[in-house]
């Protein structure tokens, strides 16, 4: 696959991942899409539910990245950590800090604009189709400790050997022509 995200990550046990509000490889609601970035959105995270995580799972990651983004690394959209092992599904909006809908121990890292928060998609006009990448990975410490203002990436590189399983779920968005 062309810019799989997942092509140097450890192979570990799969669990599931899926949402009420897009189907795998389906086109994000329109509420996922950003306002933020003028994409005619409302930057609302789409629900999510998982099953399966494999045993010793102590915490959740979950990450939403576009590896599709004309950046040369790609776009973190959200990333949040320290999600309780008793953690099945987040709810829709769960990415907007001010619904309070994380779980009080999720800490919620900045995405590449600078903010706190799940961004939406907004892929750049005639930039055809991009997908989003939902992953929750399961992690064998209740915690990571990390410092104020590490990004997404350092995340994924922290807790590279702490993964014990993992669930995705691809959405996609496409841009009309120019």
């Amino acid at each position: 696959m062309v810019n799989d995200p997942n092509w140097r990550l450890p192979e570990v046990a799969q669990f599931t991942l899926t949402s009420p509000d897009f189907s795998e490889g389906g086109s994000l609601p329109t509420v996922a899409r950003s306002g933020i970035m003028g994409a005619g959105g409302e930057d609302r995270s789409p629900a999510l539910n998982w099953e399966g995580a494999p045993e010793g799972t102590k915490s959740f990651v979950v990450t939403v990245y576009d590896p599709d983004a004309p950046t040369g690394s790609g776009f973190w959209h959200w990333a949040a950590y320290n999600i309780p092992a008793s953690v099945t599904g987040l709810a829709a909006d769960a990415g907007n800090p001010d619904a309070k809908l994380l779980p009080s121990e999720a800490i919620t890292l900045k995405n590449e604009v600078g903010l706190d928060r799940f961004l939406g998609a907004a892929p750049p006009a005639g930039h055809g189709t991009h997908r989003y990448f939902f992953t929750v990975s399961a992690l064998d410490v209740e915690s990571l400790d990390l410092q104020p203002g590490t990004t997404p990436a350092v995340l994924g590189f922290t807790m590279l050997g702490h993964i014990i399983g993992r669930a995705q779920l691809v959405g996609t968005t496409e841009t009309p022509a120019n």
